[in-house]
């Protein structure tokens, strides 16, 4: 064979293995897809979808489905795309329970925003899954930029959000850096929220965010003002909290430290460490030393700073403990609510004392109930009628639970509407951990914003910067009646004097308890003013 030849035919045996060995390495490291628009990283499925893909968690499918036919229905219409972020997939049962919630409520909002005709741009949802505690975060937030920026798709706002997370900061600070608006409707930590301030020149830390539900700061005011704690004994209470780094608990923390008491000092602080927030790790035995150190102190109210798997397994070890018949009361914050899916009928049993009552009262501020405004206008009513002697006319009645019961009628006629034309959601709505209502709140408040910027002019779409700074116009006049309260947006975005829902669990006499509404606290010690004006001290 001339030598000419063998050189070729090397060269091409080498370039074949080179081009083997590059296709390799692309296979390997090629995105492996799940659906339209995700991504297969590290066992889970990342990215922002509008197909009607579950992600894996087949609880949300009935959901996803309903979201995209919504979403087909208004294609031919003017729209606007705005992105439901939030953690889509778990392997624990109670997690998905959630998860479906969180997004029941965002297709529900969706309904509500896009009815009537002549109303645009109506809106079309997408769901962005950011991973396991927003682990992706930055690959999502990479996607809707190119969104926002998109003329196909003119994102205009991001809501779900419904962790307070140093991931979920790094998150809304990019969106809101390229004036992504975003509005908050899970999140109470107070690192994710922009500052109420006098002075009008300070820029914001986020522009562009708004929040519907009250930080955690209000959450403990409104906490303390309910329980009239601000002049109690310090000696009676303690603080126990999660020293794991997470926005949630820290701010919580801070919050419970700052409620101003009386007298000597009682028990220091006692801290505790958990692994996750969906994990328990050695905390069992960390609530055994921290209950017995209890027992051995003066305290009989626990503000408790962490999050629910933790605060269930901490008063069930409290409830076991024998500390000379004392009854112990444990105070925690937002993410509370999530008890309503995780306590299983031992953990009831375990809670329950032999008369129904419950052996140790865990209380938390929800940002909503199903059964405040009813309960809140009925103690009203009784007690205007004793004042004034005769029933109140339709006139008298306050905005501040009116507004909202009416708010919270619709949400259930619209449940009942889906039910009866055959739209699945996965399993009926429950309210009573507040995850619905709070995300439908999320997607009015939006859509009154997209309403509101419009101002009858049909023909346009609003651009980033047009939501953005709407924001602080839903006040007053153009304020929002939300199933969870009136929502009142100040010139930071912060909802003004939005009301706690304050929550007992009840064990009941037997099997499943429940959440009980017991009253409404507010961060300033009293309701909304008329027509929910904010203060100027405020603004």
């Amino acid at each position: 064979m001339p030598r000419w030849k063998k050189i070729l035919y090397t060269l091409l045996a080498t370039a074949l293995v080179v081009a083997a060995a590059l296709y390799g390495v692309y296979v390997l490291n090629r995105p492996d897809t799940c659906a339209a628009g995700v991504e297969r990283i590290g066992g889970e499925c990342v990215g922002v979808n509008a197909t009607g893909y579950d992600f894996g968690t087949p609880e949300i499918k009935a959901v996803a489905e309903a979201i995209r036919q919504e979403n087909e229905k208004i294609a031919g219409q003017p729209h606007v795309t705005v992105a439901v972020m939030l953690p889509l997939q778990s392997d624990t049962p109670a997690l998905r329970r959630e998860m479906r919630a969180d997004l029941q409520g965002a297709y529900l909002g969706q309904l509500k925003a896009n009815a009537g005709e002549g109303e645009p741009p109506k809106i079309r949802l997408v769901l962005a899954n950011p991973g396991r505690e927003y682990g992706h975060q930055a690959s999502v937030v990479d996607t809707l930029l190119r969104m926002a920026a998109s003329a196909t798709d003119r994102l205009r706002a991001v809501t779900g959000i419904n962790l307070s997370l140093d991931e979920t900061q790094d998150a809304v600070r990019r969106l809101t850096e390229h004036k992504v608006p975003v509005l908050a409707s899970r999140i109470t930590g107070d690192q994710i929220a922009n500052e109420d301030t006098a002075d009008r020149t300070a820029k914001p830390r986020y522009p562009g965010l708004a929040r519907i539900i009250p930080t955690n700061h209000d959450v403990a005011q409104a906490l303390a003002a309910f329980n009239g704690a601000q002049g109690r004994e310090d000696r009676r209470t303690v603080l126990v909290y999660d020293r794991r780094p997470d926005s949630y608990n820290q701010s919580l923390a801070k919050a419970f430290s700052g409620i101003k008491e009386t007298g000597p000092p009682g028990p220091d602080a006692m801290p505790f460490t958990s692994p996750a927030i969906d994990e328990a790790g050695s905390t069992g035995n960390q609530f055994t030393q921290i209950a017995n150190n209890i027992c051995g102190s003066s305290a009989d109210t626990v503000y408790f700073a962490g999050r629910s798997l933790h605060l269930r397994l901490f008063a069930l070890k409290l409830a076991q403990m024998d500390c000379g018949n004392r009854h112990y009361t444990v105070v925690s914050g937002s993410d509370g609510a999530s008890l309503r899916q995780s306590m299983s009928q031992a953990d009831w049993k375990q809670l329950r004392d032999a008369d129904g009552s419950a052996k140790v009262t865990v209380q938390y501020g929800a940002p909503a109930h199903p059964d405040s405004w009813a309960a809140e206008l009925a103690a009203w009513t009784k007690r205007w009628t004793s004042a004034h002697h005769r029933a109140p006319a339709a006139a008298d009645l306050p905005q501040y639970l009116t507004e909202p019961e009416a708010a919270l009628n619709f949400l259930k006629a619209l449940i009942e509407t889906t039910r009866h034309d055959g739209t699945g959601l996965g399993a009926a709505p429950d309210l009573e951990d507040s995850r619905t209502m709070l995300v439908y709140d999320g997607l009015v408040t939006i859509g009154t914003a997209l309403h509101q910027v419009q101002n009858g002019d049909a023909g346009t779409i609003p651009t980033l910067e047009d939501v953005g700074t709407e924001w602080s116009q839903l006040q007053s006049t153009h304020r929002v009646p939300g199933t969870s309260g009136l929502i009142c947006l100040t010139a930071a975005g912060n909802p003004y004097d939005k009301p706690v829902a304050v929550v007992e669990l009840d064990p009941g006499q037997a099997g499943q308890g429940r959440l009980r509404f017991v009253g409404l606290g507010w961060p300033t010690g009293h309701p909304q003013p008329v027509n929910c004006v904010i203060p100027s001290r405020s603004r």
